[in-house]
This record gives structure tokens, C-alpha cells and sequence, in this order.
């Protein structure tokens, strides 16, 4: 096993994987930017490493001051978490070309997969349905048109890389595609360096349900069961749950079979994420995700196995602890993302933290780096923590999830807790009836 692992990212991510290595018996080299010198992760790792400025760019995203911090620490695996590098099919490589493991999938499987033209196509090739569009990446007015005339109105025009939302465009009529095209393009060659985009058919109400898998380099491949990730502000989700309420227990086991087929068809290792979008008892391929996900803990709650420990196994060779039939699921559990920021206009609320309260009590979970007297930077994400509650069944979480944010406290900043606070209130949402567009429809309307 790993002796010592470096955790290439800050946050509450880096604090989940440096506790994950403490329980398994491994040292943890934290890196850092100047702004975060006093992080909980930096306070609590083995050692730390400043890798520079305040800028992600000259800082988590400096690839050769990272493997500096590797080569000084002896490091002999790195861990990217999510977000930053964790995707960085360059980063993957260099790690391995000096002679450390990158714990997560092979630099291979992240360059595929980061291209949606390319996902879309391997894993349609290996069996898992597709939303009806284009074959491959659309450059002109013309192609356009043609792939229009085939699959219909109304039509999403896509950035081939990247993500968030950045790069896609609604083209609900003929009249609509040539500007859609052009803002796409442009939209994507701005973000992502790349203005390769293609299109697929746009579904008017669906949800967003995603898959959790885990593979070894045995052959050997899990799903976990399925995350309902349908609440989501700017194609950014907000809240999440699992199991989802909208899918039956035939359902989830016949996609998450489908899914773990495929993967082992591709050869994948590591943990990941296909998502889709999920309308009329359909399911519509998205986009994978080949890391860890913000919402991994409600997988967590829900089957008991620890993802970042299987994680970190797997890239040590090791086979997966568990087969399909251990997976038992128990339970409902809710993941709210409590971020710096404006409950109402979401503008990023950096600042010192004044008092802070974490909520306890049975089932109930905070994955945060805050403490009375840290000032959260204005350099980052605002995501500042995620409340996870769970319960026997849904009705139970919810109840769980409104004590628990009756107890949290965060002053000296602003947070979206009253956002969670008030989404408890609406009988959508307690229903469980909502689709990827409700929130933004509730935001738009609400009178609170």
C-alpha cells in the first residue's frame, strides 16, 4: 500500500481525502496557495507544500510546481480529488512518468471521455442509449441543417469539451440555429480553447440521474446505485439525493447493469460517473465523469462503502473489497451544497468566518474545512461545505435535513443555508417532483 499520498486540491475535498488516508494508515502532503496557508487540510496533513500565489492558475493548476511538491515530500501517489486537475489527461501522465500513481483512471480513459463527441460515441459503441443528435462534431451552418432535419426541434448545440453549461445553446426553430451555432462556437473556443461543438435533441422536462461505478484492473466493475442531481441553478447542480424518488428498484438495477457492462467493456478503472438525463422512462447519455463527484457521500450513506478507500485500492493494484450482490442499499440520503454566497442573488460572499456551528446528531454529516476565525478567499469556488443527512426513507431525511440546518451556524458571511431552508417548504420538492428545470423556475417566482 501507498505510504505517503499528495492531495493535489484544497477544500473540503482535500480534508475527505486526507481523512480517508489518516484511516487507512497513510501520510498526506497537503499543497497550498498563499491564500489558503491556514486551511483545515493544511493545518491537519503530514506536511504541507506552498505551491504559489493566490491564482488557481499559478498555483492548484501549476502542474510543475505540484510535482516539485511530489519529488521534495517523496510522495508515491497523488490524489486530484475533483475539479482543478482531476481531469487533466497531461497531469495523469506526467504523475505516472515519474514514477507515482494517479489514483484515479488512466490518462487514456480521461482524454476520451473529456471529449463528449468522442464519450458519446464509445459508449454508444458499448451499449448505453444516447441522446438522438449528430455522429460526431458539427462545424458549419449546413451540417447544422441536416442533423436538424433528422432529429428535429428543439435542438442543444453543445461544446465538445468542457462543461458547466459553457458552450451550449438552445435552438428551438430553423430560424434559431445559425445564431445558436455561432454563440456556441464562440462560447466554447473562449472556455475551453476548443470550438468543436455538436448537437443532440433537447428534452423539455427531464430529470437528471447519474450512476456511480467503481472498477478495478481485475475486470471487475460495480454500480452503486443512481444520484438524482435534478436541482440545479445555471446547469450547476445545488442539491442532491439517492436513491432518486422518480426510479423503481427494477429500473436502477437494469441501467446500473447496463453501465457496469459497458465499463467493462471499455477496460476502465477507478471510480466514475455516467450521467444522463432521464425523461418518459428513458435514459439519454450525457457525459461521464472519470473522478470523484461533489455528491459522492450520498452514494456513501445510502450502501456504507467509502469510495475514496476503494479509490485509493484500486490504484494500488488491489481488487475491489465487495461484488455486485454485497451492494445492499439503506435508506434516503440528501446532499445540500452550502457555498459563500448571497442566498437570493448568489454573488460570491468571501470573508472572515465569525461563529460556526456544525449541526450533530444521528446521521448527520458535514464535509467542510470551516472553523471560527478562517476567512474564505475570494480566489476560489464558493462551496464552503455539504450538508449530508440520511434516513430510512425519504420522509425521514427530510426531516433530518430540516433539523439539522436549524442548527447550522455561519456568520460574518452570507450562505445559501435559508435557500435549503426554504426549498423544505415546497410540496414539489417534497414530493419529490421536480425536473432539472424546477429551480430556476422556483427562483424566478418565489415571493420569500
Amino acid at each position: 500500500m501507498f505510504k505517503k499520498i499528495l492531495i493535489a486540491n484544497r477544500g473540503e475535498i482535500a480534508l475527505r481525502v486526507h481523512r480517508a488516508c489518516k484511516e487507512m494508515g497513510i501520510a498526506t502532503v497537503a499543497i497550498h496557495s498563499e491564500a489558503d496557508k491556514d486551511a483545515m487540510h493544511v493545518r491537519l496533513a503530514d506536511e504541507s507544500v506552498c505551491i504559489g500565489p493566490n491564482s488557481a492558475t499559478e498555483s492548484y493548476l501549476n502542474i510543475p510546481a505540484i510535482i516539485s511538491a511530489c519529488e521534495i515530500t517523496d510522495a508515491d501517489a497523488v490524489h486530484p480529488g475533483y475539479g482543478f486537475l482531476s481531469e487533466n489527461a497531461k497531469f495523469a501522465e506526467i504523475v505516472e512518468a515519474h514514477n507515482m500513481a494517479f489514483i484515479g483512471p488512466t490518462a487514456d480513459h480521461i482524454r476520451i471521455m473529456g471529449d463528449k463527441i468522442t464519450a458519446k460515441q464509445t459508449v454508444a459503441d458499448a451499449g448505453i442509449p444516447v441522446v438522438p443528435g449528430s455522429d460526431g462534431g458539427v462545424a458549419t451552418l449546413e451540417e447544422a441543417r441536416k442533423v436538424a432535419k433528422d432529429v428535429g426541434y428543439p435542438l442543444l448545440v453543445k461544446a465538445a469539451a468542457g462543461g458547466g453549461g459553457r458552450g451550449m445553446r438552445l435552438a428551438e426553430s430553423p430560424d434559431k440555429l445559425d445564431e445558436a451555432l455561432m454563440a456556441a462556437q464562440t462560447e466554447a473556443k473562449a472556455a475551453f480553447g476548443d470550438g468543436s461543438v455538436y448537437l443532440e435533441r433537447y428534452l423539455k422536462g427531464p430529470r437528471h440521474i447519474e450512476i456511480q461505478i467503481i472498477a478495478d484492473t481485475h475486470g471487475n466493475v460495480v454500480h452503486l446505485g443512481e444520484r438524482d442531481c435534478s436541482l440545479q441553478r445555471r446547469n450547476q447542480k445545488v442539491l442532491e439525493e439517492a436513491p432518486s424518488p422518480c426510479l423503481s428498484a427494477k429500473q436502477r438495477s437494469e441501467i446500473g447493469s447496463i453501465v457496469a457492462t459497458a465499463i467493462k467493456k471499455i477496460g476502465y478503472r477507478g471510480a466514475g460517473t455516467i450521467e444522463f438525463l432521464y425523461e418518459n422512462n428513458e435514459f439519454f447519455f450525457i457525459e461521464m465523469n472519470t473522478r470523484l463527484q461533489v455528491e459522492h457521500p450520498v452514494t456513501e450513506e445510502i450502501t456504507g462503502i467509502d469510495l475514496v478507500r476503494e479509490q485509493i485500492k484500486v490504484a494500488n493494484g488491489d481488487k475491489l473489497s465487495f461484488k455486485q450482490e454485497d451492494v445492499n442499499f439503506r435508506g434516503h440520503a440528501i446532499e445540500c451544497r452550502i457555498n459563500a454566497e448571497n442566498p437570493r442573488t448568489f454573488a460570491p460572499s468571501p470573508g472572515k468566518v465569525i461563529d460556526f456551528h456544525a449541526p450533530g446528531g444521528m446521521n448527520t454529516r458535514l464535509d467542510s474545512g470551516l472553523y471560527s476565525g478562517y476567512s474564505v478567499p475570494p480566489y476560489y469556488d464558493s462551496l464552503i461545505g455539504k450538508l449530508i443527512v440520511h434516513g430510512r426513507t425519504r420522509e425521514g431525511a427530510l426531516l433530518r435535513l430540516r433539523r439539522a440546518l436549524g442548527e447550522m451556524v455561519i456568520t460574518g458571511i452570507d450562505t445559501t443555508i435559508p435557500l435549503f431552508k426554504s426549498l423544505l417548504d415546497e410540496d414539489d420538492f417534497k414530493n419529490g417532483d421536480y425536473n432539472i428545470h424546477w429551480l430556476e423556475n422556483w427562483l424566478e417566482n418565489r415571493s420569500d
